[in-house]
C-alpha cells in the first residue's frame, strides 16, 4: 500500500516563510518516506499512514512560532497500489503529453 498526501507548513508572519519551510521539510529526512517539494506544498509518499502520520507531525513540530499553519490532504487509497508518479501518469496518458506548461 502506498499512501500519498500533500502537505504544507507554514508559520503564521508576515516576512518570508522559507527558512521555516525548509525545517518541516528538513524533518521529514528521518522519516522512511519520499517526498517532493513544491511552491504550494511538498508531496510525500509512505508505505502506510502511520509512517505518514509520524513524519507530519514532525514536519508540524518543526516550525517556530506563536501560529504554525498546516494543511493535509491523504489519498490512502487501500485496495490498489499507486505511487504519485503513477497517479500523474494516469493524467499524462489521457492528457496524451506532459502535465506540465512554461509560460
Amino acid at each position: 500500500m502506498t499512501v500519498v498526501a500533500l502537505l504544507s507548513v507554514a508559520p503564521v508572519i508576515e516576512d518570508s516563510m522559507s527558512g521555516e519551510v525548509a525545517k518541516a521539510v528538513a524533518a521529514l529526512d528521518d522519516y522512511d518516506v519520499a517526498y517532493e517539494t513544491n511552491p504550494m506544498g511538498t508531496v510525500i509518499e509512505a508505505d502506510d499512514i502511520d509512517t505518514l502520520l509520524a513524519a507530519v507531525g514532525a514536519a508540524h513540530k518543526a516550525v517556530d512560532g506563536d501560529r504554525v499553519s498546516t494543511f493535509l490532504k491523504i489519498d490512502d487509497k487501500r485496495t490498489v497500489d499507486a505511487s504519485a508518479d503513477e497517479k500523474v501518469a494516469a493524467v499524462e496518458e489521457h492528457l496524451g503529453r506532459e502535465a506540465r506548461r512554461d509560460r
